[in-house]
């Protein structure tokens, strides 16, 4: 009969395409690795891996059974994390992702409130672009993922939990823009955004359905605290979202921000897998994160 910790041997050496690199993800030694990867193929009457002395692929066969394989470990991810549950659903590891234009601004707020809850839950952050972070939740890799709409986010459970405007940043030696929203915005003419693997730069481009946002294709940018800077410098203008400002990431650049009140904004979400072990615990989750980012108004009592 197969065995776990074999499937789990060979999904690792998909995942890495090397030996040593899969036997250390496992705790093991490469020899115990390889002879267990050759007793399963010798149990299944297939190979599953070529091996030269320069590269390891799988074969056809050895390809679907990896993925089917992931899909046995996640099961058996979700058997345990059912038991967990039962005993302690507050206790243990958490896996978080998070797409980097909302995790950095967002999570170092709420940390101390969710240690506060959840003073036995060890939370391990994961920055990602969005595509990967629901890749990694729908294989088992992630517990939950904090991401931004519109995104096809399929099955997945999903809980609002505020949207984000945007504003306008330019440099303070440029002239003032004549009006806020879209006419500042055309006044402006062409915005630098980051690259195209993070959604914030698709969300951006559609903040005002039905109008085509000129991209300056000359430059763009992997996080917002480059293009904050140059912007400061004269070099362009950008999109900003409210979180980012709110966490401070122009305070110390010489950049005007102007008030994009009908722009559309992105719809920050939590997202877990349908009927997820924790699913009470990534709610509380919720609120906690959705009470951060509303303490990071402006107190409007204050001079």
């Amino acid at each position: 009969m197969l065995s776990l910790r074999q499937i789990r041997f060979l999904v690792a050496v998909g995942d890495e395409l090397n030996f040593s690199r899969a036997a250390e993800a496992c705790a093991v030694t490469q020899p115990t690795l390889s002879a267990a990867i050759k007793e399963l193929e010798g149990r299944l009457g297939v190979q599953l891996v070529e091996r030269t002395r320069r590269s390891v692929m799988l074969t056809p066969a050895g390809a679907e059974i990896v993925a089917r394989g992931r899909a046995l470990l996640r099961d058996v991810e979700e058997i345990e994390a059912v038991a967990r549950r039962y005993r302690d659903p507050e206790e243990g590891d958490l896996r978080l992702g998070a797409i980097p234009t909302i995790g950095p601004y967002l999570i170092p707020r709420a940390l101390p409130a969710i240690r506060q809850v959840f003073p036995r839950l060890r939370v391990y952050l994961q920055e990602e672009v969005t595509e990967r972070l629901i890749d990694a939740l729908t294989e088992g890799r992630l517990d939950v993922i904090l991401i931004a709409l519109p995104f096809d986010t399929g099955a997945l459970e999903v809980r609002h939990l505020f949207d984000d405007g945007y504003r306008l940043a330019t440099a303070l030696s440029d002239p003032a823009p004549g009006e806020t929203g879209e006419a500042a915005l055309t006044e402006a003419g062409r915005v630098m955004l980051l690259d195209k693997g993070h959604c914030l730069q698709r969300h951006a481009l559609e903040a005002y359905p039905g109008r085509i946002l000129e991209q300056d294709d000359s430059f763009s940018a992997t996080s917002l605290g480059t293009l904050v800077s140059m912007v400061s410098e004269g070099l362009g203008v950008t999109l900003l979202p409210e979180l980012a400002i709110r966490a401070g990431v122009a305070e110390a650049d010489a950049i005007r921000l102007t008030p994009l009140p009908d722009a559309c904004p992105r719809q920050v979400v939590l997202a877990w897998r349908p009927n997820a072990a924790r699913r009470d615990v990534f709610l509380t989750l919720s609120d906690l994160l959705r009470s951060a980012r509303a303490d990071m108004e402006p107190d409007a009592s204050s001079p």
